[in-house]
């Protein structure tokens, strides 16, 4: 379980397959800040952009940790198949500070990257969001992108036959000078979570809706 608050911007620096063909994943080689896997240990969860893996090997007098990413998770998220920097964040400790809000660390879609540019002090970044996450987006609702906690500002539902929609955020200068987002640009691919709790709501409602038998 994370918060999407991001504690710390590390880069991909080796990418190796774990097999010859493309049902087998990759081991992702991950530099972190000085003194970032202090208190890791081996088999703790860490996001990487928003998807929750596990260190397979700690390298802590190098900066570097391992992950095994499946084949699967690879084909549901984005940018885990190439060298950059990402997001991290540490799982959550139960006497943690629950900054942002609660976050499975399970990518629920990819977006794009429509606009992202300085508006005043801040940054508006607007993201296409795929169709199937369209009804979990709400005006003031939180967002996570790249393992990041956001709030949405707008929402605007798309008529055309691909159909999604349409979040802008605001990223303040914090945000964008301590986490991996200030790299975005238009056409850039995105993962993104959405609110457990809108999920929970669906099922209920689901449940409520459907005829019950005698």
């Amino acid at each position: 379980m994370f918060t999407g608050i991001i504690t710390g911007v590390g880069r991909i620096v080796a990418i190796h397959s774990l097999g010859s063909s493309s049902d087998h994943g990759k081991r992702l080689t991950i530099e972190t800040p000085a003194g970032y896997l202090d208190d890791v240990g081996l088999g703790d969860s860490i996001a990487l952009s928003g998807a929750c893996m596990t260190a397979a090997s700690l390298d802590s007098a190098n900066n570097r940790f391992c992950v095994d990413v499946s084949a699967e998770s690879l084909s549901k998220t984005s940018g885990l198949t190439q060298t950059g920097i990402i997001n991290l964040e540490k799982a959550l400790r139960a006497n943690d500070r629950l900054g942002g809000h609660i976050v499975a660390g399970h990518v629920d879609g990819i977006g794009r990257v429509t606009h992202f540019a300085q508006m005043g002090e801040s940054w508006e970044l607007r993201i296409r969001a795929p169709r199937e996450l369209s009804k979990y987006l709400a005006y003031k609702g939180s967002i996570t992108v790249n393992g990041a906690s956001l709030t949405v500002n707008r929402v605007v539902d798309l008529t055309e036959n691909t159909g999604g929609s349409e979040i802008s955020i605001n990223l303040i200068p914090h945000t964008v000078q301590n986490t991996a987002l200030g790299q975005l640009a238009a056409g850039s691919e995105v993962n993104l979570e959405i609110d457990l709790i809108a999920r929970y709501v669906e099922r209920m409602l689901k449940d409520t809706h459907s005829p019950r038998k005698s």
